[in-house]
């Protein structure tokens, strides 16, 4: 391949082979057989290709290409809303990275163009030669995104029922970002979402919560998919899917600013004893809650395993 054109006249190969035990997949040995189950799986008597849609961004001279494909059809549909939020999978091949492909469960949010990442398990397929057949692999992850997609209504409707009341914490909405780890910028942009979104500014649901930080995620983070966008999506649907243990976070990093500061039994210690407190009568609030939401986690984990054979 010809160098880039920054002034090297020495030509350099843009593919390389960095180990012994580096054994290439072929990304037509991957996507070749997700064609044929596209062609033949249906959703309404109608095969899944025909009602397909989505992107695909290529980095790297195509070395690196990341695609979310959605199926219409296949929805989760809201009260109040025209526009239903769409399933589909999200996958990946990388030639230079750790693994050769990826994929996992994703949506996307017709009413604002959120994206929701990570809604099955992430399944990774390393450059050592494991030529596996695929087509069942596929057929497998595509169930499991059906099984998210007939769970997903009740997560949201639950999450819609917890609210979060802002004037009786100890921190603001955009605090309550950055105490999750969501940096700055992040957290400023999920926090003006979801204040516009809620019925009050001051008491926003777990749902509406979880639609800001999706937004932040899908149209102003500063990267491309890797690690740290993962770190953050996880933080994101930790808010819809594991709300106590959201809350528990959210103490944790409260707590640890609290001694940072370094308080010393003066007033400033009382009034951060009495913030802890606030947080805490949320987590309490939230137990009668909880376990609904891991009854349905551990649910559909079992069934994934089922639809995984």
């Amino acid at each position: 391949m010809q160098a880039e054109a920054d002034g090297n006249t020495e030509a350099e190969s843009l593919f390389h082979i960095p180990t012994d035990s580096y054994s290439i997949i072929n990304p037509v040995d991957v996507y070749g057989p997700l064609e044929e189950v596209l062609r033949e799986e249906t959703i309404d008597g109608t095969p899944l290709g025909e009602v397909m849609f989505g992107e695909i961004r290529r980095y790297r001279g195509g070395g690196e290409v990341h695609m979310d494909i959605m199926f219409d059809g296949l929805e989760v549909r809201l009260p109040g809303r025209s526009d239903p939020i769409t399933m589909g999978v999200t996958s990946g091949y990388d030639f230079f990275g750790e693994h050769a492909v990826y994929v996992e469960g994703f949506a996307q949010d017709g009413y604002c163009s959120n994206t929701m990442r990570s809604l099955t398990d992430k399944e990774v397929i390393k450059h050592v030669g494991d030529v596996r057949n695929f087509r069942t692999w596929w057929e497998e992850l595509l169930a499991q995104v059906e099984l998210v997609a007939d769970d997903l209504f009740e997560f949201i409707r639950d999450a819609q029922d917890i609210d979060l009341d802002f004037s009786e914490l100890p921190f603001t909405v955009t605090e309550f970002y950055t105490l999750l780890g969501f940096p700055d910028y992040l957290a400023e942009r999920a926090a003006g979402d979801a204040e516009a979104n809620a019925a009050s500014p001051f008491e926003i649901d777990m749902w509406t919560l979880h639609s800001g930080a999706t937004y932040a995620l899908t149209h102003f983070f500063q990267g491309k998919e890797g690690a740290s966008l993962d770190q953050y999506v996880r933080i994101a649907n930790d808010i819809l899917f594991n709300p106590e243990g959201t809350i528990e976070r959210v103490e944790q990093s409260y707590e640890q600013q609290l001694e940072a500061d370094g308080d010393d039994g003066s007033q400033a210690s009382l009034a951060g004893e009495r913030a802890l407190a606030s947080i805490e009568r949320v987590s309490d609030d939230l137990q009668e809650k909880v376990e609904q939401f891991e009854e349905r986690e551990d649910a559909l984990r079992e069934r994934f395993q089922e639809a995984m054979g």
